[in-house]
């Protein structure tokens, strides 16, 4: 397919920034609150030692519910417009949570923040496939993603900092200053992707009709369910990673270093991603990918049986496995979105929709069984990558490591600054 320019001046390089600065508002939505979460546990007197854990997983149902609700405008509206609203109402909700002196309604306010906020991965996702297709795609999620994951390596030390210098609740004023940052540069120079040909009316026909696409196709759906399923684990540990290190190692003083180490390890594995993925093909890197992270879960799994686990060796095969979720995100993503072109927002919308509400269900679900040890996290990596590889296996038929060629333009390679 060959794709037009841009309407007005904006460069590759800064497409990919603008995109990987507004996904980032979710990734720093909930890692910055890390260093925190026992602050305000203490603070609103939470009585369960796993109750604050709901302070991020509060935020992510609202992004997984909140992803079913953009598609639609933005084929409608076009995707500027949904950017503005949706990261104008993630400012004020994130000012709510900094006075909200009960924790309910912290927790409300979260969701509806949650909520807006996944309109960023919804439309970024849209925008990117108005722009390529195929590998180039796929290449390009993944320039993405290791730019947006400067955010998770940073986020939790500048939660630190806040802490050193003012209360908790400086740390939402924060969340919405940068939200603000990011409102004025998409107003100021995003153009609008979504050709006025390709706009579709709302209607509950065409709608219904979108989503029975994208369930009924197999490789599209199947991908998706991999992605959730391989996500899961990544978000319970972040749910519980505060626990694990404070608690269970003991390693409070270290904490921020060792979740960046871990998020460096998935920008890697991005970047790598990128320089290879045009050469061997998305199919052919993420299924590799997801074979070895189900073998680094069967050593980790073994070693925390044993009891043989150390604080080294379990920050050394997390950050193993983390490298390979890099691997899988952007090129999954990217498959379940090749077949949709005009209707790529609404598949989009619901792609993120259930990739989000599989992913923070069971991970929701295996934070809450932390029980001072790193097994049910363990064990929940090992069952969601043996399952995510079934739901693969199915997508793909049995053919693993093929090769779908797609028609690559110039510009898809090397687009006009």
């Amino acid at each position: 397919m060959n794709k037009k320019a841009l309407p007005f001046p904006i460069g590759r390089i800064e497409l990919i920034i603008m995109m990987a600065s507004l996904m980032s508002l979710n990734a720093l939505a909930i890692d910055i609150m890390l260093p925190a979460l026992g602050l305000i546990s203490d603070d609103f007197g939470l009585t369960g030692d796993n109750d604050r854990q709901w302070i991020v997983t509060s935020y992510i149902y609202g992004m997984a519910i909140g992803s079913i609700l953009y598609g639609s405008l933005a084929d409608r509206y076009g995707r500027k417009p949904i950017v503005l609203v949706t990261t104008g109402v993630y400012i004020l909700f994130g000012l709510l949570c900094a006075v909200s002196n009960n924790y309910d309604l912290m927790l409300l306010a979260r969701f509806i923040q949650g909520l807006a906020a996944s309109a960023m991965g919804v439309l970024a996702n849209s925008i990117i496939r108005d722009r390529y297709e195929g590998d180039a795609m796929a290449r390009t999620m993944s320039t993405i993603m290791m730019v947006f994951m400067a955010v998770p390596v940073m986020a939790p030390m500048l939660g630190q900092l806040v802490l050193v210098f003012a209360p908790w609740q400086v740390i939402f004023v924060v969340l919405s200053a940068f939200g603000a940052l990011a409102l004025i540069w998409v107003l100021i120079r995003l153009p609008e992707t979504l050709k006025p040909e390709d706009k579709t009316l709302i209607n509950m026909v065409s709608v219904t009709s979108a989503w029975k696409s994208v369930i009924l196709h197999r490789n599209a759906v199947g991908h998706v369910l991999a992605s959730g399923l391989m996500m899961a684990p990544l978000f319970a540990f972040i749910a519980s990673a505060q626990q694990i290190f404070y608690d269970t190692f003991d390693a409070a003083d270290i904490f921020v270093f060792i979740f960046a180490l871990n998020a460096i390890a998935m920008a890697f594995g991005n970047f790598i991603n990128s320089r290879i993925v045009m050469r061997f093909g998305a199919r052919r890197v993420s299924q590799s990918a997801l074979l070895f992270f189900i073998f680094v879960a069967i050593i980790h799994l073994a070693v925390t049986l044993s009891g043989w686990l150390t604080l080294p060796l379990f920050v050394v095969l997390l950050a193993a496995s983390m490298g390979m979720v890099g691997f899988t995100g952007a090129n999954f993503s990217s498959i379940a979105m090749q077949p949709f072109g005009k209707s790529a927002g609404v598949a989009s919308s619901f792609q993120n929709f259930t990739r989000t509400l599989i992913s923070a269900t069971i991970g929701g679900v295996i934070g809450l069984q932390f029980d001072g040890s790193t097994l049910p996290l363990v064990t929940g990596f090992f069952l969601c990558g043996c399952a995510s590889f079934l739901f693969i296996l199915w997508a793909e038929k049995g053919r693993l490591f093929r090769r779908v060629q797609t028609v690559v333009t110039k510009e898809q390679l090397s687009p006009k600054e």
